[in-house]
């Protein structure tokens, strides 16, 4: 107590020690806003196009055994898909699935999170090193029978999710005609 007592008398004794009120010349206004020319926040941005780019999804609209009818476009033996494009794809059955066959899908940006493969009209399974070389490049895939695989692609495209496929037609009767060719 004593100790408290001689600091307050200490700091009255010396006057430099305290804060002095400070009047000001112009009185701060308390309620101003900001207007569009007081913050940068509030000017506007002008943003230059240079490319449009289509953000058509890729969608399978129907199959058979001699291809696929993706986004209108007819394509004759498998195919592999891609987030934007479309390409023949160089297998013809399960058995020829290599790394290098899959090589396309680890080259790309954005990276693809999934591959849907089709292997035809039967669930086949593929050679694990293939499958192993996929998941050390981060990349899952899904193997099924080509109907499944279809749906499947469009789905997770449908979701938003960076899909690709790797397609074989079903061979013989296995065929989904489209909504759009039934009424034609």
């Amino acid at each position: 107590m004593a100790t408290a007592l001689a600091l307050r008398s200490l700091y009255r004794a010396r006057p430099s020690l305290r804060c002095l009120p400070v009047e000001f010349s112009w009185a701060p206004r308390r309620g101003h806003r900001l207007s569009p020319a007081d913050d940068e926040l509030y000017q506007r941005t002008h943003i230059s196009l240079l490319q449009r780019e289509g953000f058509q999804t890729m969608y399978i609209d129907s199959y058979n055994s001699r291809g696929f009818m993706i986004n209108g476009n007819r394509v004759l033996g498998p195919c592999a898909l891609l987030p934007h494009s479309l390409l023949q794809w160089n297998v013809g059955s399960h058995q020829d699935i290599t790394e290098e066959s899959f090589s396309l899908f680890w080259m790309l940006e954005p990276r693809i999170e999934i591959v849907v493969v089709g292997t035809g009209d039967r669930t086949e399974r593929l050679q694990s090193r293939v499958l192993r070389a996929m998941r050390q490049r981060g990349i899952a895939v899904e193997v099924q029978d080509t109907p499944n695989a279809c749906a499947t692609f469009n789905f997770l495209c449908n979701e938003g999710r960076v899909t690709g496929a790797a397609l074989i037609p079903p061979p013989g009767g296995t065929s989904l005609t489209s909504l759009g060719q039934a009424t034609q």
